[in-house]
């Protein structure tokens, strides 16, 4: 029945559809002056609903095109597969978050350099152990982080949706999360699902909703139409479009080569869609705003690893 009424949404009128995203994103525009406090770090979680919908390719092309517009990024890779953000840039992490805990290397040590201002951390095994921690450890951590408290302005998460997924509390941890959908159905079911269990048994209401691989902007309206109107109807939740990301055989190129789009192929498509997501992300409102920097964000993280997973599927 879901699956149907997402499907059965593409046929509303376009102007419809344009207004309600115009609404959505004046509402973030009107939350930007508030937002914007110097000094801040603005954590985001990258999720989707299914595997397979370019979630990771969209967190590297992302923190690249926020480098180059002069932000300093670290990129959060929690995706254990041999797809991964390193994978895609090139890179061999021989550590990970857990020789930190463990007391085996210190932050700095284990942090990779890609790109411009682009800083990796391979954290997969790290976040899997946080629930774990004796309280001189969760200190030891938070100090850790702290250390790069003014070297760092954007955090991007890129989690794995497996069953083992820790999705959860970094998406709980995280001040806004981006649900990426494409316009499949197993996409667009997928995302519902997620979005109605962080909501419903987690509290969190505020999703920004990115599509990708479509072959125009009408496209991608109406996609996010389909799930946007479904979650108005069942949900209590706010869906904010942040943009699309076009087909375009030059990021699958781009990809091969271990490169970003904006790097290998700078007057392509997806790397004038990927610069275009970089300056709307930086406008988009954020209604869970948390103050402190980056060691407040791995406080907050440590708590919610202990919440349970037991009802998360999707």
């Amino acid at each position: 029945m879901l699956r149907h009424q997402l499907l059965m949404r593409s046929h509303l009128p376009d102007s419809i559809m344009t207004r309600m995203i115009l609404q959505d994103q004046a509402a973030g525009l009107r939350n930007l002056v508030s937002y914007q406090t110097p000094g801040a770090v603005r954590i985001f979680t990258i999720a989707s609903g299914k595997t397979q919908i370019g979630k990771t390719s969209i967190a590297v092309n992302l923190a690249t095109a926020l480098a180059k517009n002069g932000q300093r990024v670290l990129l959060i890779d929690e995706n254990p597969s041999h797809n991964n953000i390193c994978t895609h840039l090139g890179l061999k992490a021989r550590f990970d978050l857990l020789h930190v805990i463990n007391g085996d290397k210190k932050l700095n040590q284990i942090l990779l350099q890609g790109p411009d201002n682009v800083t990796v951390l391979s954290a997969m095994r790290g976040i899997r152990a946080l629930n774990k921690l004796t309280p001189q450890e969760q200190d030891w951590l938070v100090k850790s982080f702290s250390e790069l408290s003014g070297f760092v302005d954007i955090v991007l998460i890129d989690t794995t949706m497996t069953g083992t997924t820790y999705v959860l509390p970094l998406s709980l941890a995280a001040e806004q999360v981006m649900i990426v959908i494409s316009g499949s159905a197993a996409s667009l079911t997928g995302a519902y699902s997620l979005i109605k269990i962080l909501s419903q048994e987690y509290a969190k209401k505020h999703f920004l909703i990115l599509v990708n691989n479509v072959n125009s902007e009408a496209e991608s309206l109406a996609v996010y139409q389909n799930l946007y109107q479904v979650a108005r109807q069942y949900l209590s939740v706010t869906l904010e479009f942040i943009g699309s990301i076009e087909s375009d055989e030059k990021l699958r190129s781009a990809t091969q080569l271990c490169k970003s789009v904006i790097e290998a192929f700078p007057a392509s498509q997806a790397a004038s869609c990927f610069r275009q997501l970089a300056q709307d992300i930086l406008r988009s409102s954020c209604p869970d705003k948390y103050d402190g920097g980056i060691d407040n964000f791995m406080q907050r993280l440590i708590r919610t690893s202990h919440l349970s997973m037991a009802n998360f599927t999707v």
